[in-house]
């Protein structure tokens, strides 16, 4: 049996999956946190994925692996291949005043032109930005820039600081690939080139190593155990990678954040910035709109009723769909989209009647899931159209989740059986570089949704959010 390893470098962990070439079945698995916040030092990540790979029996008998990372995060390299400060993750917004500078600057419509996007603060080129500003003397130890899945494989690869790795810093040897180097906000995806005005615009200077972006089906190399590894990918390609997506599924995933996005033939340039025009993991692209706030809305209202998330759920389930009038905008921690990182939470509709714990439960649950359908709209508006969504995420296994989704989307919605669809997805890509042939694995379902669709959730919900973004 050939054996061929996936991985999911996420924000809150790392996955990794063992699978057969064959088949795709599954073999082993193995799983290890990460450090809560919104910076972190590379090195937990290293370690996270040594420790998830000895959980899943480490490369035994395993001919290929790739990896799949959390997007946009700042991994900057000194000429000796250390980590110049902690890695800015995507959820940190400290660099919004410079999304906005940058945006002033170039123009909203010439960035989406250029890159498929207009830049918030989540996109990497902010992040040199904000770095350039504010820690200037890290900013100029700067050699190269990379992703979080960059890194990662680079350091399989034997890469690394001298006295940490068998090959040493070469820069060089950095590589990444079309999915994530479009989420960096200075990469064309149409012409797979980076553009290095804007890249000088953030950093001040363009005279950095930046990855080489392979192919889908290319590998980086191979480890010094002889093991191909992938190109690898940014983990919303690779979670339609492993779902086996295509032109007119549209993907809603309940994670850390929320995420509603697309596989397309065309790329999605969206001056308005509330879809980034990303590329996908198999050569096409992946028009996409993220928030902020998703699974943890759930945490924080089971936080404030002091009941476990299940109980949550069954409380939604006691309440009538709308919630009695009740109505939670879910900024917890700002808002990427809308643009909004400074916005706070807020709840509305407040009565003597509407105040019930079922009705609060209820109304996380529509507020949640109601952002969301903000973003199925948004991707809509740049010319997708869906003949189904996958629900996917830790989220869309609640059964409440799931008759909420019903009552909120519009449109008719599966709901894959659980799995870590991100590190899926990189297996997918490591057998295609082992091979040179795209697997086509089976996907299994446990649901679809009976639709009930009550407009007037979302009514509400738009009447408030727009009073929040106005204020």
């Amino acid at each position: 049996m050939t054996l061929i390893a996936g991985v999911d470098s996420s924000t809150q962990s790392c996955k990794v999956v063992v699978r057969d070439l064959d088949s795709g079945a599954l073999v082993r698995v193995g799983r290890a946190p990460h450090p809560d916040g919104t910076e972190v030092d590379p090195e937990a990540w290293w370690q996270a994925l040594g420790a998830a790979l000895t959980e899943a029996g480490a490369t035994q008998g395993v001919a290929a692996l790739s990896v799949g990372g959390q997007q946009h995060g700042l991994v900057a390299l000194d000429a000796e291949g250390r980590v110049v400060r902690p890695a800015l993750l995507w959820n940190d917004t400290r660099s919004a005043a410079a999304a906005a500078a940058l945006t002033q600057e170039v123009g909203a419509g010439e960035l989406a032109r250029r890159t498929g996007s207009v830049p918030g603060a989540s996109f990497t080129i902010t992040k040199l930005r904000w770095l350039r500003e504010h820690e200037p003397a890290l900013a100029a130890r700067v050699a190269a820039v990379a992703l979080p899945h960059d890194w990662l494989t680079w350091r399989l690869l034997g890469y690394g600081p001298p006295g940490e790795s068998v090959l040493g810093p070469d820069l060089g040897a950095l590589t990444t690939d079309r999915s994530d180097a479009a989420g960096t906000g200075y990469f064309n995806p149409v012409t797979d080139e980076y553009d290095l005005d804007l890249l000088e615009r953030a950093l001040g200077r363009a005279d950095v190593v930046l990855p080489r972006v392979l192919r889908p089906h290319e590998a980086a190399g191979r480890t010094t155990a002889g093991v191909v590894v992938g190109a690898g990918c940014g983990d919303n390609a690779g979670a339609a990678l492993g779902l086996g997506a295509g032109p007119g599924d549209v993907v809603i995933s309940i994670g850390t954040s929320g995420t509603v996005f697309a596989v397309t033939d065309e790329l999605s340039a969206d001056s308005t910035g509330a879809v980034a025009g990303f590329a996908d993991a198999s050569g096409r692209y992946l028009p996409l709109v993220a928030t902020l706030n998703a699974a943890r809305v759930l945490v924080a209202a089971a936080t404030l009723l002091d009941v476990s998330i299940e109980q949550l759920a069954e409380l939604a389930l006691q309440a009538e769909a709308e919630a009695g009038g009740l109505v939670l905008v879910p900024y917890f921690e700002g808002e990427r989209t809308p643009n909004l990182p400074d916005a706070k939470a807020s709840l509305h509709g407040l009565t003597l009647s509407s105040c019930t714990r079922e009705n609060l439960a209820r109304a996380a649950h529509e507020g949640m899931l109601s952002g969301l359908a903000d973003g199925l709209d948004a991707v809509r508006a740049v010319g997708v159209r869906e003949r189904r969504l996958l629900l996917i995420g830790g989220a869309a296994r609640s059964r409440a989740v799931q008759t909420v989704a019903s009552q909120v989307f519009d449109a008719p919605i599966v709901v894959p059986a659980p799995g870590e669809y991100v590190a899926a997805g990189a297996s997918v890509q490591a057998a295609w570089a082992l091979t040179g042939t795209l697997p086509r694995w089976p996907v299994a379902f446990d649901a679809q949704l009976e639709p009930d669709h009550h407009p007037g959730i979302r009514q509400r919900y738009r009447h408030y959010a727009a009073a929040v973004a106005a204020s």
